[in-house]
């Protein structure tokens, strides 16, 4: 059995990158609430594509055991295949959590900004209809997982809470919405199941809804399941580390 070293791994996020600023600023700010939960713990910052560091360069500037967090909300082709494989070609060993999505901590956190666009103090009415908006999946797991965040908002809301897409095929969410519509809602909103702004958040906002709630973005439950995350991929690194 390997001799337990004091050996803390670096936790590599890995956000999926927009060319939005608001974006990137948002991981920053998620990621500081991650380091100010657990000070001294090592934090790096990448993105799948488009934005700054990339994994690679973010992976190449760290040393000793990694533990990779794709801080996506559902299972796909970047969180199940594309994140690990170049993580792992990389730097052979290094683990990869699940991603972030579908989880209890992300339904509080989008109940939070729900009513934060409701003007904070303002209850949901009897009437009002709650739709999650998400940017989609073609992977049916992805799917699976959208429909399990939609379950557990609902649960939370006592109140149904179908969801539909922005970008692949499945429910589109202006249908949705119309649909809540014309079933009678007074007023139908989007909770966002989007991490940060850019374009699929910009079509959330498009759909037609009443009103439609921020990205999830740097709030403290998100950031207490990315140490989650981080804690049960970091039991994988073996005997030789120190997770926590």
């Amino acid at each position: 059995m390997a001799e337990l070293r004091d050996v803390h791994p670096t936790l590599l996020a890995v956000a999926h990158g927009t060319r939005d600023p608001a974006g990137a600023a948002t991981v920053r700010a998620l990621l500081d609430r991650v380091r100010a939960l657990r000070p001294g713990l090592r934090v790096a910052e990448a993105y799948a594509e488009i934005a700054a560091p990339s994994l690679e360069d973010a992976l190449r500037g760290v040393g000793g055991p990694v533990v990779a967090v794709p801080l996506m909300l559902a299972r796909g082709y970047h969180a199940l295949i594309d994140i690990p494989g170049r993580a792992e070609r990389l730097q052979p060993g290094l683990v990869t959590s699940r991603p972030l999505g579908p989880h209890g901590l992300l339904a509080t956190a989008m109940i939070d900004r729900l009513a934060a666009g409701l003007g904070g103090g303002e209850p949901l009415r009897p009437a009002d209809a709650v739709v999650l908006g998400a940017a989609g999946s073609s992977d049916p797991a992805g799917v699976a997982d959208v429909r399990a965040a939609a379950r557990m908002l609902s649960r939370r809301l006592r109140r149904p809470v179908p969801f539909g897409f922005v970008a692949a095929d499945g429910p589109p969410l202006a249908e949705v919405v119309e649909r809540r519509r014309r079933e009678g809602a007074g007023r139908v909103l989007v909770a966002s199941y989007l991490l940060a702004p850019g374009l699929f958040h910009h079509r959330i906002e498009a759909a037609g809804a009443d009103a439609a709630s921020a990205p999830i973005g740097a709030h403290d439950a998100v950031a207490r399941l990315v140490l989650h995350r981080f804690d049960e991929a970091g039991l994988r690194l073996g005997g030789a580390v120190r997770v926590a």
